[in-house]
Parts: C-alpha cells; sequence; structure tokens
C-alpha cells in the first residue's frame, strides 16, 4: 500500500514539473514575441518630446512652468511652433512669463501663436502679421453685424458714399482679419456685444483707403463663413440697380442755328446776297 503511494505521489510530482516548465516555456514564448513587437514599433516611429499643457488654460493667463509637462511625440508629425526644448520655452534669462493669447485645452501642444514672448503684454500688437497695421473703423448694431462679430473673424468690408451719378455702395476691402472688438481681443468670448469699433489687420496702403472711406461716407461690414476661402469681386450698387431702372441715355439737343435773313441786290452783272436783321 505504501509502495502504490509512493508511486502516485512520485508520478504527481512529475506531472506538476512538467505543466510547470511547459507554463515557464510558453510564457517565455509570449515575452520574446512581445519584445520583438515592441521592438519593431520602436524602429517603426521615432519620437521626440513636445511640452504639452497640464490644464485648461485661457486667455491672458500667464505660462509658468506648472502649466505644462513633456511627452513623447511621433518626430514626423511635430506641430508647427511647437516647443520640445524647456530653455526655448522658458528663457533663463527672461524675468517675466509668457502669456497665453489663445485658450489651450488639457493635453494640448503649446504653440508659438498662442503665447507671447517672456515679458510681453497679450495686446493687439502681439497679433499683427509682418507689415500691417492695425486700423479702428466706426460701427454699430447696424454695421457691426448686430454685435455678432469676434476677433479671428474675417469681414468684408462696403464703403457707401455719393458717387458720380449719386449715391452708391461699393465693395472696398474683402475678407478682412478682425483682431480686436472694442477694446478686447479675446478670441474665446463668445457673448454679443455691441461694438463701437471694430480693429482691423490692413497694410498700409489699405489703411489710407479705409480712412478715406470712412471720412467720406459710411462704412459696413459682412461677416464671411469660417470655412468660406473665397474672395468676393468688385460689387458696386447704385440707386438704378435697386430700383431695376435701366441706364437713361438722354440725346443732348443740337442748339437750334440761327436764323439768317438776307436780301438780294444785282451790282452790275453779278448778283450778291446782303445779311439783313430778321423781322420775323
Amino acid at each position: 500500500m505504501r509502495l502504490v503511494f509512493g508511486l502516485v505521489l512520485i508520478l504527481g510530482v512529475a506531472l506538476a514539473g512538467g505543466a510547470m516548465y511547459m507554463a515557464k516555456d510558453r510564457i517565455g514564448q509570449y515575452q520574446a514575441v512581445l519584445a520583438n513587437q515592441q521592438a519593431a514599433l520602436a524602429n517603426q516611429i521615432t519620437t521626440t518630446q513636445v511640452f504639452v499643457a497640464n490644464r485648461q488654460i485661457r486667455y491672458g493667463e500667464p505660462l509658468t512652468r506648472a502649466d505644462v509637462r513633456p511627452i513623447p511625440w511621433p518626430e514626423g508629425a511635430v506641430p508647427a511652433g511647437a516647443f520640445s526644448d524647456p530653455a526655448q520655452l522658458f528663457p533663463e534669462d527672461a524675468s517675466e512669463w509668457r502669456t497665453v493669447l489663445r485658450v489651450m485645452e488639457r493635453d494640448e501642444p503649446v504653440l508659438a501663436v498662442k503665447i507671447t514672448l517672456p515679458g510681453e503684454d497679450a495686446g493687439v500688437s502681439t497679433r499683427l502679421g509682418k507689415g500691417k497695421r492695425a486700423f479702428a473703423i466706426n460701427v454699430d448694431v447696424a454695421t457691426g453685424v448686430s454685435g455678432f462679430l469676434r476677433p479671428g473673424d474675417r469681414v468684408d468690408v462696403y464703403w457707401t458714399g455719393n458717387g458720380d451719378d449719386g449715391g452708391i455702395t461699393r465693395l472696398i476691402e474683402p475678407g478682412m482679419s478682425i483682431i480686436a472688438i472694442d477694446q478686447n481681443d479675446d478670441e474665446d468670448r463668445n457673448r454679443p456685444t455691441i461694438a463701437q469699433t471694430i480693429t482691423v489687420e490692413a497694410m498700409p496702403t489699405q489703411v489710407a483707403k479705409l480712412a478715406q472711406a470712412q471720412a467720406t461716407g459710411r462704412l459696413s461690414l459682412a461677416l464671411l463663413g469660417t470655412q468660406d476661402d473665397t474672395i468676393a469681386e468688385m460689387v458696386e450698387v447704385d440707386r438704378r440697380d435697386i430700383l431695376g431702372l435701366e441706364d437713361e441715355v438722354v440725346a443732348a439737343a443740337a442748339p437750334e442755328a440761327p436764323k439768317v435773313c438776307t436780301i438780294r441786290t444785282r451790282r452790275g452783272a453779278e448778283v450778291v446776297a446782303i445779311p439783313i436783321p430778321c423781322t420775323n
């Protein structure tokens, strides 16, 4: 009986050892396959570090070191203007923080266009492109699209004034970018505001044109859609276009030739016509 018990015990130990060996071998195979896959993936995608926001950061807030963190990012898909070097984002010689120009959500890359230079205020001057100027246009509830404009929108600018043939309305500047509403340049504002001035980005020649147009007539704005990349062509409307009248061509009456009266008299063999005042 003891012999049988011993044989069973030996057989059980042998089976258990074999099962453990097989399980260990299978786990080793899985680990080897996983390591190969990770190595292949690492060879396919080269990453670099990119700084992203740790939280939602809104317009006008200072950007501190606690607000960002580096994460791995595919090297071939790094957004333009992203920061990978902390010394570039937070220069050691800078005594003040950068300021946020546009809202950034959590885990969104920190881009150069969304922040100012160290110590720079988030003012209108930071929004201007190279060679551009800021020009303010006076508006009201009618000419300012009922207050539904906000910084970042694009508008067509129309001028209404007196032309050669009376009152006309003409498109003078299509697709101008708004950089501020009154004294607010926050692009994240979402409540309608009845503005008194709209500040647009313009080239110097456009500034001169808008200034002359504003001094000689009335400017009105038309809002463009966010996905609209078309450029409006020349538009001009006058009274005849509104009323559906055809151009009137008035022929100038030819001046009536003065009436000349004459008398005929004979001078020898020649008959001469002499003009005299007409009595009738």
